[in-house]
């Protein structure tokens, strides 16, 4: 199966009835990811997506925004250092979403997140986002509590609010210029289980887990909850969800990357074009600089 048809299957259509047990998080789509060609196409993706970058940043009238929420160790460190292997530092920034500071605590919850927003020309990473706020506030209420709400407005509807502040919130984005795509990496239960213990294993990867990761695990099923409310309501045509099965990170880093590539060659991206009187200046500059030519003796 090719790529362009392969992702439309992770592209999430009528959001209304989204389950995510309805995606396996071990699929490949039939593909041998363990061949060189897996490899190939992945370095084919990153080249065409290092070529529309370069266009994105000179025409500079489109932003791209790229978020990426998983459950702990599914991959979305891995998946931005390969898939974003060649893109110009200078055209891209990623942001990671910590907890709150005391700032953001006394702002609304979008206030942080709007102050990351890439500008026109490049691509903004969004590691972890605003959907924290309905993820993690809602697994824990506790988080809810700490962001000093008028009591009225915490309430059975709070979570809808949110949602709808959300859609509305990335219409705007995407009527303004900015290309919305966001990936959730659907891990497996187990999967996570078997790169948890590798990270304890390996010397060189223990700095990664922390005693928290444990202790999450064990609201496995609130998060699968929370994460499919999330997507069900929030999965639009201007700003779609791509949940991609994440147990095999190759796999899942080829399919983000063929995302972001179609999605960006529907921009029709174009490097400005320099006519008229702006290319007679050219032509002159052009003469004078060959005039400057040193002379052989």
């Amino acid at each position: 199966m090719k790529l362009a048809k392969l992702i439309k299957r992770f592209r999430v259509g009528k959001a209304d009835k989204f389950r995510l047990a309805d995606v396996d998080p071990a699929d490949t789509g039939g593909l041998d990811i363990e061949k060189a060609e897996a490899k190939a196409l992945l370095a084919d993706g990153v080249e065409r997506l290092s070529a529309l970058q370069e266009k994105l940043y000179a025409q500079n009238r489109w932003a791209v925004l790229v978020v990426f929420q998983a459950m702990d160790a599914a991959g979305k460190d891995g998946a931005i250092k390969h898939v974003m292997s060649g893109v110009n530092p200078q055209g891209c920034q990623v942001h990671a979403f910590k907890v709150p500071s005391a700032e953001e605590l006394d702002h609304d919850f979008l206030w942080r997140i709007a102050k990351a927003l890439p500008e026109r020309g490049r691509i903004g990473i969004f590691n972890r986002s605003h959907y924290e706020d309905v993820l993690i506030a809602r697994v824990h209420p506790e988080v809810l509590s700490r962001k000093r709400l008028p009591g009225a407005l915490v309430s059975k509807a709070i979570w809808d609010d949110r949602f709808k502040s959300i859609r509305e919130f990335e219409r705007h984005l995407a009527h303004n210029g900015t290309l919305v795509l966001k990936f959730f990496l659907h891990i497996s239960k187990e999967e996570q289980r078997r790169r948890f213990l590798a990270r304890l294993d390996e010397p060189g990867k223990r700095w990664k887990f922390e005693m928290s990761d444990v202790a999450e695990r064990k609201l496995w099923d609130k998060y699968m909850h929370a994460y499919e409310e999330a997507i069900r309501h929030t999965s639009r045509p201007e700003a779609p969800w791509y949940v991609v099965p994440a147990d095999n990170k190759r796999f899942a880093r080829l399919v983000i990357a063929e995302v972001i590539v179609e999605a960006m060659e529907g921009l029709r991206l174009e490097f400005p074009r320099i006519e008229g009187e702006a290319l007679k200046e050219l032509e002159k500059v052009r003469a004078a600089l060959l005039v400057e030519a040193p002379t052989r003796k």
